[in-house]
């Protein structure tokens, strides 16, 4: 046990580096730098990548690639949209005040044009596999763009490991304790549900799991959204009142109230940034991975719809998390993470826990799909096709064993690889900006 604790302090310190202030600074100035490079192109394209990723997504194309923008974009939202909308708002809300959804916001909008700058260079450095698919993502734009397959081979050690943590135990983890708290049903019951699902979508590779993913999400976030609406809507005439509140407690200090403790602008805009990172996953790489399967001559058109998923899962359904918790008072009572979001919805609503567990389950089970796929990619940069079903198996097994094991290691360590991904990522995109901006101009010329 004395070692267990001891490796948990070493791992949870290297975590505080992963998520520390300096590299949130560098997620969040990467973003800043990118802005400037294309000219905002985030908020003057915005209109023309919601068009190309809502509504011309029904387009059928003989292009190459694997699957639809749309199916494309619903698998990176999958691991995307996760308990971060839910739990990871609710957090920083109680830890910095209602003004840290404002930075979440900032974030949010920075991060759309390193999302954006990912999948320009993910569809532009693929290739197509011995099966026949499309591989791409931060492994092979660093190592066919920088000439640095080394530094892609760290990214994807990394991502294949990370996989296993954050994109699979935590969530069947989260899943199972979620139902049991709710409906008292047994977690071993979960995990078995969960590997069930998983097997069925997973083993039918890319082109299954788009294909589900394509419905599966639309219908998660819409319940989401809409069991936050019927909250927002009732009480319509706070809404004003709740937007001036985060505005003006993001540049001055949070009082103590209630069992809230008081924070000042740096905690708001400390939670908010890292809440907003770990949210929409803008500059991490793992998006990028989905974005290479998307049918598509052009990495601009694909690079257009992906932004809109940080778009999507910041701007959208975190700030439906975030105006639930002030609406209802909630955000001040003194608790955090899932407990408080069930907290608020349970009084804004009748049912409203219900809308909460319901929707951990669905954002969780998503997670775990769309991370399936990173992780198998990754896989396959190291150790070729060979490997993927290999890796499929191992990671249905190990849904079971989240769903029954206690985690604080397993989060700590896959936390820790979630961060460090970035480090490679971030490297690619700066030093190849120049074949950002160059691909955006000819696409626009």
């Amino acid at each position: 046990m004395d070692f267990y604790n001891q490796l948990d302090a070493i791992v949870g310190k290297i975590g505080s580096f992963a998520w520390g202030p300096p590299m949130l600074i560098l997620l969040v100035g990467t973003g800043c730098w990118l802005t400037i490079a294309l000219r905002g192109l985030q908020f003057r394209k915005l209109g023309h990548a919601l068009y190309l990723a809502l509504i011309k997504r029904k387009e059928k194309t003989n292009q190459p690639g694997d699957i639809t923008h749309f199916q494309a974009l619903m698998t990176a939202l999958s691991a995307t949209v996760g308990t971060g909308n839910i739990a990871g708002v609710a957090t920083a809300i109680a830890s910095g005040g209602p003004g840290a959804l404002f930075w979440m916001w900032i974030t949010g909008l920075v991060g759309m044009a390193t999302k954006y700058s990912e999948a320009v260079l993910a569809v532009k450095y693929r290739v197509v596999d011995e099966n026949g698919e499309m591989s791409g993502g931060p492994m092979y734009y660093i190592s066919r763009g920088l000439n640095m397959p080394w530094l892609g081979t760290i990214f994807a050690i990394f991502a294949a490991c990370a996989a296993f943590g954050i994109g699979n135990m935590v969530q069947a983890n989260s899943v199972a304790d979620a139902m049991q708290a709710t409906y008292h049903i047994p977690t071993w019951v979960s995990g078995l549900v969960l590997m069930a699902g998983t097997t069925l979508v997973v083993l039918g590779g890319i082109k299954k799991i788009g294909q589900f993913t394509g419905i599966f999400v639309p219908f998660m976030i819409i319940f989401y959204i809409v069991g936050s609406c019927y909250i927002i809507l009732t009480n319509i005439s706070a809404v004003p009142d709740a937007f001036m509140l985060i505005i003006n407690q993001a540049f001055s200090p949070t009082a103590a109230v209630g069992g809230f403790a008081g924070s000042t602008v740096m905690m708001a805009i400390r939670f908010g940034v890292a809440r907003g990172v770990f949210s929409n996953e803008s500059g991490l790489g793992s998006a990028p991975i989905a974005a290479a399967a998307a049918q598509t001559r052009s990495p601009i058109s694909q690079a257009l719809v992906s932004m809109t998923q940080t778009f999507i899962d910041t701007i959208v359904v975190c700030t439906m998390t975030g105006l639930v918790l002030i609406l209802t008072n909630s955000w001040s009572n003194g608790a955090t993470g899932a407990e408080l979001s069930t907290i608020a919805y349970a009084a804004g609503m009748p049912g409203g826990a219900h809308v909460v567990t319901i929707g951990i389950a669905l954002f969780a089970y998503s997670t775990i799909l769309g991370w399936s796929y990173y992780g198998e990619k990754s896989m396959e940069y190291l150790f070729g096709v060979k490997s993927i079903l290999p890796y499929r198996l191992v990671f249905i097994v190990f849904i079971g064993v989240g769903a029954m094991a206690k985690l604080s290691l397993v989060w700590n360590i896959s936390d820790t690889l979630n961060g460090l991904m970035a480090i490679p990522n971030l490297i690619g995109l700066i030093f190849l900006t120049p074949v950002i901006v160059q691909e955006t101009r000819k696409y626009f010329q």
